[in-house]
């Protein structure tokens, strides 16, 4: 079995301790011979093993994460685990304990039929295929998107917050009251939020996506107009009742990392996006889906001469686009080549 490993990945373990890489290629090894070893996360389509840093001199505890596909294995995130044991000195009893521990783990995933779509939780029906796809598309369109930000945008990549945990989006799930979709799980999990660098969001037209407080109060604020709607609807004969929010409606997309007075949505039951404003304007459907919506950011970035809806920029280490540029600051925008 083919074991790929992410860059951003191989990078975060060079910064957990001198042994974190030689314990991630480890991993590889063991994933070649036994790719279902791992357990399902709270994520849909990814599985997660844990690394005992205990094995190893200079080490923490490794959570990692992993796509399994019939072909290969993709390694998509790495992160330390902390830990209430001493790094040293584990009495060798420990150890043992903690070994089996994991193997009764492996053995009651695999039991499961842990494999790539079918680790999801069993209150999310679906397709594993098309789950696996979803989180592959995601995956890789953000990717695309943050490798540019780091390499051409170093200001706006430092801006994003790092990926949350499966606790912090499951928590998330239960503040707003429904299910996440996959699409929204896998972004969140790669990053939770753009606190944005100058005031500029990283996605087109400069938006930025929400953090977890902006997206929970966001949609309280929302549910609550549309709660008083229903007062003044019950007044009023069908034709002229009126819907300023759905509650299938999560806000993800902010028009500033500051500025949450409108952005775009995305709508779990439909799968499409669309435009909400706090002011009760009649939303506006985007025919994007979220997958769509990243890929053509991408590509925007990778291919500026082909952009249509919005024109990248710089301004110094900013990612800045051009349609929201004011005029005082198009002295200092610098357009794309390529």
């Amino acid at each position: 079995m083919k074991v790929e490993v992410q860059p951003d990945v191989r990078e975060s373990a060079a910064r957990l301790g001198a042994d974190a890489p030689y314990a991630l290629k480890a991993l590889t090894g063991q994933l070649a011979d036994d790719p279902d070893m791992g357990r399902p996360s709270g994520l849909p389509g990814i599985l997660t093993v844990t690394v005992d840093g205990a094995m190893f001199d200079d080490c923490p505890d490794l959570s990692v994460g992993y796509i399994r596909e019939p072909d290969r294995i993709e390694i998509r995130f790495l992160e330390a685990v902390p830990s209430t044991e001493p790094s040293t000195g584990i009495p060798e009893q420990k150890q043992g304990q903690r070994q089996r521990q994991r193997q009764e783990q492996q053995q009651q995933g695999q039991a499961q039929g842990v494999e790539l779509g079918r680790g999801s939780v069993e209150d999310r029906p679906g397709d594993p295929v098309l789950t696996a796809v979803t989180v592959r598309e995601v995956a890789d369109a953000w990717q695309r998107i943050t490798t540019w930000l780091k390499h051409n945008a170093p200001d706006s990549y430092a801006a994003l917050r790092p990926g949350a945990d499966p606790a912090a989006v499951a928590a998330l799930e239960q503040d707003l009251g429904i299910p996440v979709p996959v699409e929204l799980r896998v972004l969140w999990m790669l990053t939770a939020g753009d606190d944005g660098a100058d005031g500029w969001g990283c996605l087109p037209g400069n938006r930025a996506l929400m953090n977890f407080d902006q997206v929970v109060a966001c949609y309280r604020l929302k549910t609550d107009s549309q709660a008083h709607q229903h007062s003044l609807n019950a007044g009023r004969p069908e034709e002229e009742r009126i819907t300023v929010w759905e509650a299938t409606r999560i806000p993800v997309i902010a028009l500033g990392p500051a500025d949450t007075t409108m952005g775009l949505y995305l709508d779990t039951a439909t799968g499409f996006l669309g435009r909400w404003s706090r002011y009760d304007e009649a939303p506006d459907e985007v025919l994007d889906t979220l997958v769509t919506y990243l890929e053509e950011a991408a590509d925007m970035l990778e291919a500026p001469a082909l952009a249509a809806r919005d024109k990248p920029g710089l301004i110094g280490g900013t990612l800045v686009w051009l349609d929201s540029v004011g005029s005082e600051q198009k002295d200092q925008w610098r357009p794309l080549t390529g």
